[in-house]
């Protein structure tokens, strides 16, 4: 008979498990199937079972606003914010594990070479009365060592495939931090502008304010007005002062919050001034429910119920032996010169069984655990699905709505002018107080700040449509 050189009898081994692999093709436990979702599913969006679109590239959403510096922020943002470079390196790490898990499909092989010299005792004990002398003796020991477990029941693979779920929730996670990410950039940036075209009109208020105050200390001098119209104005172009400081205090906020989502220091950090206006890009009608199998959190839900489900296969699989073959195959010899002779050839293959017997129900325990994680998977991925439509319609409401208050609130703007207006000819003409004209130019103010808010909060409810949508209008089916 041939005898068979370690690296023969090593790939021989190998084969062997390579061939017990190709013969397991069971796997214990349920294969995964996507819950259905339509009744949970309004009856004006079309839905199909979900099939997550999140990898699909949404582009550079932010475009749709055609502004220049938005897309300069957005950038910097995607660049060198430092929750989205974390949100990589978990990707990362979420796919080594799988690697890992993947791992226990293919044999370990080891090699562990060793050199031993060692002296035996000169009074051993022995059987036959004959007395062994003390001896020195080198052992040299080059073993290529096999390990393998052998997936009869699917435990390896259903690990596996729980592992690949979770990378790809992973991926979803960088997805939405993706999403947030550019989605508070814009709302943020929205936000300044806002509030810039708020401190325009404060300040434009001040410099008519602090006109009004010197011709009214001119007329108070000559004795045309009393002192407490002076009183008044000056009281007015105080508070507005005060107001104009509170509107420079939130954007100064503002911006340090735009600072730290684009990765830079809030103290080297600014925007020149520049009033918001325009409109948001409209909405197309007939929003398709496909476009929500964008949105990240959605497809994270999907593939975690994969994970846990394949993960309800791992723990049945405990119901079974563990079947593992073990091997080695090198040289062994007493001198080194011999090492790798013939004759040092050593090899050996030791199949195992490990079949559980009792464990208390602590496998019954642990399916049951596995059984209810994934129902609770179940809801959580049902639950994301109604916080979904809830979220696109709550962004719906609001872009129309605040269209409408815009629309409304440009007319209290228009109003308040006139009243302005019509009051100063009266006071002028002498024939109303200035208590009156105050009023009017009060009620003013306070009528074109709240268009400057409610334009800007137009603009963020566009953002968090998008945001909605995961991620824009364009793409639906």
């Amino acid at each position: 008979m041939p005898r068979l050189k370690p690296i023969q009898a090593l790939g021989h081994i190998t084969r062997l498990a390579v061939a017990l692999l190709i013969l397991t093709t069971c796997a214990v436990g349920p294969d995964y199937r996507k819950p259905p979702v339509e009744d949970i599913t309004p009856a004006d969006w079309r839905w199909k079972i979900a099939e997550p679109r999140d990898t699909i590239s949404r582009g550079e959403w932010w475009t749709v606003f055609g502004d220049p510096v938005l897309a300069a922020l957005e950038a910097s943002a995607v660049a060198a914010n430092q929750d989205l470079r974390a949100a990589v390196a978990r990707v990362d790490e979420a796919r080594s594990a799988a690697r890992i898990d993947r791992s226990e499909f293919f044999p370990e092989i080891s090699l562990d070479p060793s050199v031993k010299r060692e002296r035996t005792s000169g009074h051993m004990p022995t059987p036959i009365p004959i007395p062994i002398p003390a001896s020195h003796v080198n052992t040299y020991s080059v073993p290529f060592d096999l390990s393998y477990e052998v997936d009869v029941w699917g435990r390896v693979r259903r690990s596996f495939e729980a592992a690949q779920a979770q990378a790809e929730a992973s991926v979803s996670d960088y997805w939405s931090v993706l999403l947030t990410l550019t989605a508070d950039v814009a709302a943020n940036y929205f936000h300044v502008r806002a509030l810039d075209a708020e401190i325009a009109v404060l300040q434009q208020t001040i410099q008519s304010r602090e006109e009004m105050v010197r011709v009214l200390e001119g007329r108070f001098l000559a004795g045309a007005v009393p002192e407490i119209d002076v009183a008044r104005a000056r009281t007015e172009l105080a508070g507005a002062r005060a107001d104009l400081a509170d509107a420079r205090r939130r954007r100064a906020e503002t911006l340090h919050a735009l600072a730290l989502l684009c990765g830079k220091p809030a103290g080297d950090f600014e925007l020149a001034e520049r009033p918001l206006a325009g409109s948001p890009p409209e909405v197309p009608p007939g929003l398709p429910s496909s476009l929500l199998e964008r949105r990240p959190d959605i497809a994270r839900a999907e593939r975690t119920l994969a994970a846990q489900n394949a993960r309800i296969g791992v723990a049945k699989a405990a119901y079974f032996p563990v079947i593992r073959l073990t091997g080695q195959a090198g040289y062994l010899s007493a001198e080194v010169n011999e090492l790798f002779a013939d004759s040092t050839r050593v090899w050996s293959v030791s199949p195992g069984l490990s079949l559980p017997i009792f464990t208390g129900g602590r496998t019954q325990a642990q399916v049951r655990q596995a059984e209810a994680v994934f129902q609770e998977s179940v809801a959580a991925y049902r639950q994301t699905i109604l916080t979904a439509f809830k979220e696109v319609e709550d962004s719906l409401a609001q872009v129309v709505l605040r269209g409408e208050e815009s629309v409304a609130q440009s007319e209290a703007v228009a109003a308040a002018q006139r009243s302005v207006e019509l009051a100063r000819a009266r006071y002028e003409a002498g024939n109303g107080s200035y208590l009156d004209l105050l009023d009017a130019d009060r009620t003013r103010l306070q009528q074109e700040r709240k268009l400057a808010q409610a334009t800007g909060l137009r603009f963020e409810a566009a953002v968090h449509l998008i945001k909605a949508l995961g991620g824009g209008w364009e793409g639906g089916t």
